[in-house]
């Protein structure tokens, strides 16, 4: 039995939940619901000390999945001692960020901010002064996201006071409305007052005295007067707002001394980083106005902070760049861009750039080709000895790796799990943070004084109900062509007993792949009896540039095969069943899905979420087409491939019941993808069922499905339970 949120009022239905083990969701509540609730655990608590442990253990539910929260971002403080790091809220409790502060040496957790009731995101972006005197962090509070500074001595965290004179000359807006007075256009009564900016990054320099700010231009007051006006047309493309970068110099107080002063780089800014020394800033722009849909333009330009009226331009270094990250002396950077191999945007390599006195000729070296993985998530961080510590992800693993920024050689590192992320260190690397997990490990935040170090685990607080069960994957893998592909395999428990049924889960992307993490979703699964197959066919990424890129202009086709020869490795070499299949996916996989509903017979049901179901409509409606654009060109210009690639033209094919998930606001897959498909189906009499949610865009839905932590508090719970009967419904005989 699960329990709902509103539920748990109820001692009746709280005590069979705290029975399968789901009583410590107390400890996830709200402060009131707290207190309500521990009066009735009180009550259970000598019952339930009688139990077994084996009773109290259980595989997760979907109500539980609602009980998820989540931590990111660990950051180290100058000093080593102490661990800054953002926890995200379960779905239950509003999916909100906050900022929690642990010390390396043990001790409980402390959470540092909260949030008043109007801001549904929480705090964010939090990041040390240089000194550890205080703590930085963005939220949204009132009309902006502002600016916090929280002093590590007491006190309560205030906001920067950031305002800027207003960019947008508002006598010349195509919107603005006609002033009551004719002769009074284009002039304005008074001169212009600064405006508070919504801040979009920060950057810190290192003797903590100024900032580097980036953020939109803020709405005038003629702007404003025209929205609520209802004078709001949108002239695509004519974007006249920008994102531009300012400093601010601090007082020892900690509140700007000062007006911002505006750098002469034009907008939109979506990077700046501080040279170590403090005598200069990198900073990324992307041109405005979607030029990035007809490829990739960023600019990369360097700035001194004396001088921010004269940045120069890094001329030779790609359009893909996005960051970067500096050696101690200051003169080497390595950063990320899109491999030069032919490969598909998000196939990238880490790059190293020499700043020498002429920025403009700097040629960056490419230090990862030839390496068969990929890059992982996470800073890339300079040791002492000037080789560099990057996050790689290699087949169903992530973990770490140097790199010789001279010779380009890559050395990976071993590790006790399969999962390592968020490596982080402070400004003299006295100590390494890291997060790890697996498959039957839920994640761990680990430090230790070196990063070769056995993990010595950190306090935080709870991020899961007690008692979850897991199963550990296995790694297999099986030929299909003349490729060798890999996939994880979940087998519930009782499979030694009998054939179980498969469920076949295929990753988003194309470039995506699985990964061996601990996972509440397959074991939910595993939990209700059902194998598991995630295949990582051709184009998953992890596996090298060629194999990233060897289903190009070849959507549903060789990686169908490949998902296909390994249902049939399954089923030879494990107890599977073989007349119980079925196959899920969300993006890619939901595209997949479609390609599988006309292509075979094999699955009892198939499950799509927010897929693509017809390349010409979906290229001219989605987001941006640059990343389609890669695999089979301008539909327009290549009509057979692109038709080829639609899993709607093998629509006239399918038999296999099959379930439509979807976000209404979904803007990188639209909601038209799983109209197109219900259409289709239901007309040519498939059983055929969607589901759509308001509000909820691509990733969002996705998350919150699959038990990561998100805002809206029922979709992903009902998109689950959609799920578990639909499958329910075809592994069960009919009744004779």
């Amino acid at each position: 039995m699960s329990c709902s949120r509103s539920a748990f009022g109820q001692g009746g239905c709280f005590l069979l939940c705290a029975f399968s083990g789901t009583a410590l969701y107390i400890s996830q509540m709200t402060r009131a619901r707290r207190r309500a609730s521990a009066l009735v655990f009180k009550a259970i608590l000598p019952i339930l000390a009688t139990l077994p442990l084996s009773a109290q253990a259980h595989f997760p539910t979907s109500e539980d999945l609602r009980h998820l929260g989540a931590i990111s971002n660990p950051q180290l403080s100058p000093d080593g001692i102490q661990v800054l790091y953002t926890i995200t809220e379960s779905t239950a409790d509003g999916g909100a960020t906050h900022l929690w502060l642990s010390a390396v040496s043990g001790g409980e957790p402390r959470q540092l901010t909260r949030s008043p009731e109007s801001d549904k995101r929480g705090e964010r972006g939090a990041k040390w002064a240089p000194d550890g005197s205080a703590i930085f962090f963005l939220a949204h509070r009132g009309e902006q996201t502002q600016l916090f500074r929280l002093p590590m001595t007491g006190g309560e965290a205030m906001p920067l006071d950031l305002k800027v004179l207003p960019q947008v000359d508002d006598s010349r807006l195509p919107n603005a409305i006609p002033p009551a007075d004719p002769k009074a256009a284009g002039k304005p009564d008074s001169k212009p007052e600064p405006l508070p900016i919504s801040v979009s990054g920060y950057a810190i320099s290192p003797d903590g005295r100024t900032l580097a700010i980036w953020a939109a231009d803020p709405e005038t007051p003629g702007e404003k007067k025209a929205h609520e006006a209802k004078a709001d047309a949108n002239w695509v493309n004519h974007e006249h707002h920008g994102t531009r970068l300012y400093l601010a110099v601090l007082k020892p107080s900690g509140a700007i001394d000062g007006d911002l002063r505006l750098a002469s780089i034009a907008p939109n800014v979506v990077a700046a980083t501080w040279s170590p020394i403090g005598d200069g800033i990198l900073v990324v722009t992307d041109p405005p106005n979607e030029l990035s849909d007809l490829g990739p333009a960023a600019q990369a330009w360097h700035l001194s902070p004396v001088a921010l009226d004269k940045p120069i331009q890094l001329a030779k270094l790609p359009g893909t760049i996005r960051s970067f990250n500096w050696r101690a002396d200051g003169l080497q950077v390595v950063f990320t861009a899109q491999t030069p191999e032919d490969a598909p945007p998000g196939v990238e390599d880490l790059f190293a750039l020499d700043l020498s006195p002429d920025l403009t000729t700097a040629i960056p070296r490419r230090l990862t080709g030839g390496f068969l993985g990929g890059l992982g998530y996470g800073d890339f961080l300079y040791r002492p000895d000037g080789l560099v510590l990057a996050p790689i992800a290699h087949g169903t693993r992530l973990g770490l790796a140097t790199i010789d920024p001279a010779k380009a050689i890559v050395t990976e590192l071993s590790s006790p799990a399969p999962i390592l992320t968020g490596i982080a260190t402070n400004a003299k690397q006295t100590g390494f943070l890291w997060l790890t997990q697996a498959s039957d490990q839920p994640e761990t935040l680990c430090f230790a004084t070196q990063i070769t170090a056995q993990c010595q685990p950190v306090a935080i607080p709870p991020l899961a109900p007690a008692g979850l069960s897991a199963v550990k994957s296995q790694v297999i893998s099986w030929k299909s062509d003349n490729l060798t592909i890999e996939g994880l395999l979940y087998l519930p428990t009782g499979s030694a007993k009998g054939k179980v049924p498969l469920i076949v889960d295929v990753h988003g992307g194309p470039l995506g792949a699985w990964e061996d993490r601990y996972d509440a979703w397959a074991a939910l699964l595993v939990g209700r009896g059902y194998a598991i197959l995630r295949p990582n066919p051709r184009g998953s990424s992890a596996y090298g540039v060629h194999f990233a890129a060897a289903n190009k202009n070849d959507l549903g086709g060789g990686d169908f095969r490949d998902v296909m020869a390994g249902v049939d490795a399954a089923i030879q070499n494990f107890p599977i069943d073989s007349n119980r299949l079925a196959l899920m996916g969300y993006s890619y996989g939901g595209e997949m899905a479609g390609f599988a509903e006309g292509k075979t017979n094999r699955f009892r049901a198939i499950i799509s979420g927010a897929p693509v179901i017809d390349q010409f409509s979906e290229y001219g409606t989605e987001g941006g087409s640059w990343y389609d654009r890669w695999y089979f060109g301008k539909p327009w210009r290549s009509f057979a491939d692109a038709w080829r690639q639609s899993p709607l033209a093998t629509a006239s094919q399918a038999k296999t019941p099959f379930l439509l998930l979807q976000g209404e606001s979904d803007a990188t897959d639209p909601l038209g993808q799983s109209l197109e498909m219900y259409r289709a189906l239901r007309q040519d009499g498939v059983p055929v069922e969607l589901v759509s949610y308001p509000r909820e865009d691509h990733g969002p839905l996705a998350r919150g499905i699959f038990g990561e932590p998100v805002p809206e508090p029922w979709h992903g719970f009902d998109a689950r339970q959609h799920i578990l009967d639909f499958l329910e419904k075809a592994f069960t005989p009919a009744a004779k």
